[in-house]
């Protein structure tokens, strides 16, 4: 039951399914702005996600790694992330076998048909986690993975529809309208679900809308007729909301606005976008800094103008440096003089030798030599939430990784070292650290004889919390939350019309 007071709501035991017309559609973000809103009003509230394939991750404090994007959402419900909130993450190492991360440990590494085998233990994992969630918070808000009407994969799914009837959950359908297509994708996303799972969805959000609102109104009235269904709201383009995302995939349309430098010039960072890119999530904090121009690279060339080039985290880190021998790239950053900061994976990659007998099973392999460090890689996960100093900084961190660095020489640098103007750690999130990113960064500049001052009062975290207000703004400004409060306290509407053509049943 649902009782408000002011501002402040009640809520027993509800639940919502956040799903999507795609991957990459708003789905993370607008669970991220659900979580906030309900936070602001007295609700307690906790996200889930069943079910996560994503290389970009966290570390919990007692040492799970989860999912990056229900780590921030954790943050928007005012909660420290936990194992529950994401029970199963995949971890893709190519396009055929992922990591099988289960309540943050990892227990195998398969592919697409040992997975099956893995089937009950997951469903049964998740649905244990859920309902942990819904014992001990009023609301939870789920977020599906990928698409529900992805059929090929229906009798399997853990993740959007075989979840919310196995849990009653009500769905709505976040569609990308930027992308073209959004109402041709919100009918084909319910019509080709069977009747089962078609009584589950509820309504659509529209996201990204740019224009004129009215324009829109004619397509939603016909939306509402032909599927018997609420639209909950048309969510408008925000810029600036470049938040924590999970999928490589939204790297392709990203662009990122550079605000005005604190001092004369701007300082150029080119990331590396390795095929098995991991955690690149670690480089945002270095695009809110004004004056800082990120950009990520595929070709050499790419990193002829940057005044700092980061060597990023990988799932695939021989795989990988084999590609930057490929393609140019390990010659041109042995040819480089200015900075190089490696990142986890990018710095087991500068560094002289890596043993792999787990991840590639390629044993010994030659790194780039830049830096005097050797990696072995064993067969437990390092997981943890170091901290330490750099440049009499604190910095705290979490580290994710196989390979175990044996620094030879060179001076220290977190848990890592530095060679001249070559940096690398396992540490990720330590740019997150304001006084020990604006200290990097002023080495960096006057390595790479920039006249570049990183602004004095750059806080990251704040910017976080500024940006989860704003998706929550943007759900209360646009969204008709009344009824999403219905939804979320009485369950699925009784009366949905089932479409054509339906699938047969699950």
């Amino acid at each position: 039951m649902i009782c408000g007071f002011g501002t402040v709501w009640a809520m027993v035991n509800g639940a919502l399914l956040v799903a999507g017309t795609t991957s990459d559609a708003g789905k993370s973000v607008v669970a991220a702005g659900i979580c906030r809103w309900l936070a602001r009003r007295g609700v307690r509230v906790a996200p889930f996600k069943a079910q996560n394939m994503s290389l970009n991750s966290y570390v919990t404090i007692d040492g799970a790694e989860i999912g990056r994007a229900q780590a921030v959402q954790a943050r928007a419900a005012g909660l420290e992330p936990a194992a529950d909130m994401n029970p199963i993450l995949l971890k893709p190492g190519s396009d055929r076998r992922s990591q099988v991360v289960l309540m943050g440990r990892p227990v195998a590494d398969v592919d697409a048909m040992e997975y099956g085998a893995l089937k009950d233990l997951l469903r049964t994992t998740a649905l244990e986690a859920l309902e942990r969630l819904r014992k001990q918070y009023d609301v939870v808000v789920c977020e599906g993975a990928g698409s529900p009407a992805e059929i090929n994969l229906r009798r399997g799914d853990i993740a959007n529809m075989g979840l919310a009837r196995a849990a009653n959950l009500p769905v709505i359908v976040v569609g990308d309208i930027d992308r073209g297509g959004v109402f041709a994708a919100f009918y084909g996303t319910v019509g080709l679900l069977d009747a089962a799972d078609q009584a589950h969805v509820a309504g659509f959000v529209v996201n990204k809308f740019r224009g004129a609102k009215e324009l829109l109104e004619p397509g939603l009235d016909m939306l509402r007729k032909l599927t018997g269904r609420e639209v909950y709201g048309v969510l408008p383009w925000l810029d600036g909301l470049w938040l924590d995302v999970e999928d490589s995939l939204a790297l392709d349309g990203r662009q990122v606005a550079v605000r005005p430098p604190y001092g004369r010039r701007t300082l150029r960072v080119a990331v590396v976008r390795l095929p098995r890119i991991s955690n690149f999530t670690d480089v945002d904090a270095l695009a809110a800094e004004p004056g800082v121009v990120v950009r990520f690279a595929t070709g050499a060339a790419e990193l002829d103008d940057a005044d700092l080039v980061v060597l990023p985290g990988s799932r695939a880190t021989v795989a990988d440096l084999a590609w930057l021998r490929e393609n140019g790239i390990a010659a041109a950053l042995r040819a480089r003089t200015g900075p190089i900061l490696g990142i986890c994976g990018g710095f087991q990659m500068l560094g002289r030798e890596i043993v792999d007998d787990v991840e590639s099973g390629a044993g010994r392999v030659e790194g780039l030599g830049l830096l005097p460090v050797r990696f072995v890689f064993g067969a437990d996960k390092r997981l943890g939430r170091p901290e330490g100093t750099a440049y009499g900084e604190p910095v705290r961190a979490y580290e994710i990784h196989h390979g175990i660095p044996a620094v030879e020489g060179g001076e220290p640098f977190l848990d890592g070292c530095r060679s001249a103007n070559v940096f690398g750690t396992t540490w990720h999130g330590a740019l997150e650290n304001d006084g020990f990113r604006r200290a990097f960064l002023t080495d960096v500049a006057r390595r790479a004889g920039r006249d570049f001052t990183p602004a004095p009062d750059t806080d990251f975290a704040r910017l976080r919390e500024h940006r989860l207000d704003a998706l929550a703004d943007l759900v209360e400004q646009n969204l008709n939350t009344d009824a999403l409060l219905r939804l979320i306290d009485q369950g699925p509407p009784k009366t949905l019309p089932t479409l054509p053509p339906g699938a047969p049943p699950a």
